[in-house]
């Protein structure tokens, strides 16, 4: 048995150089490999999904498994991001409240080392401090001890993955409100670099002070005379029309 591990586009896999890398020693036909693969995908479109392929060489038969995709991915697709915050600390990619966590979280668990879902949430949440997610308009690293304290133990126990459509709007109200700021903010640093290279790169044409110092200051070859002087001295100065005077013998 041949075990044979990849992260696909749930229901949107396609052929390449890889798969077919991995595949070719096995016999199976590609494309019924990538049929299978995106039916039993088919849930989790637009989501990477971790699959192993259990190949029969001898048969050239194969099962599907299929595992949770990554929390992030989950997290992503849930509060309909492209990709999370590249810095944390500075800006935020969304705002989930707390039905939208258990959701996920109640998706993972069966991959997670969890003794109950309020667990669950909290590893979920821990993913929110790494892709720059605000859970319920508060920095998510906030959330956690909150989680301990038994804050959300009612929605966590009737497992409530609905977010009521008045709560939706608050949150997306609170985080335009935030990105709105940060996104003044990054214009102001912007244009800070801007004025600071701009500052730091002198005019074109601009003249280099001290040239004229070092052209005066470069010294000739011993014995030689200055330009100018072997200059004057090639062509002497005579009296209009005169001839320069003969020298005597």
């Amino acid at each position: 048995m041949i075990n044979v591990k990849l992260l696909v586009e749930g229901g949107e896999m396609k052929p390449g150089p890889t798969l077919g890398q991995k595949l070719g020693p096995t016999g199976v036909s590609v494309n019924l490999v990538l049929q299978k693969v995106n039916e039993a995908t088919k849930n989790f479109k637009g989501i990477k999904v971790p699959i192993e392929l259990q190949i029969d060489p001898a048969t050239k038969t194969f099962e599907v498994k299929v595992f949770s995709p990554p929390t992030s991915e989950l997290l992503k697709k849930e509060l309909g991001l492209e990709k999370g915050s590249g810095a944390q600390k500075k800006s935020y990619a969304g705002n989930a409240s707390i039905e939208q966590i258990i959701s996920v979280a109640k998706t993972k668990m069966p991959n997670l080392l969890c003794k109950d879902l309020k667990s669950a949430v909290k590893t979920v949440i821990g993913t929110c401090v790494t892709l720059g997610i605000l859970v319920e308009n508060q920095l998510a690293k906030e959330v956690e001890p909150l989680v301990d304290e038994g804050k959300y133990d009612e929605e966590i126990k009737s497992e409530k993955t609905e977010t009521p459509d008045d709560k939706k709007k608050a949150l997306k109200d609170y985080f335009d409100k935030v990105k709105s700021e940060q996104d003044k903010l990054a214009k102001q640093e912007a244009a800070a670099k801007e004025a600071a290279a701009a500052a730091a790169t002198p005019a074109t044409g601009a003249p280099v002070v001290g040239a004229a110092t070092a052209t005066a200051a470069t010294p000739t070859a011993k014995g030689a005379a200055p330009a100018e002087a072997k200059k004057e001295t090639a062509k002497p100065v005579t009296k209009s029309g005169a001839k320069p005077a003969a020298k005597k013998k």
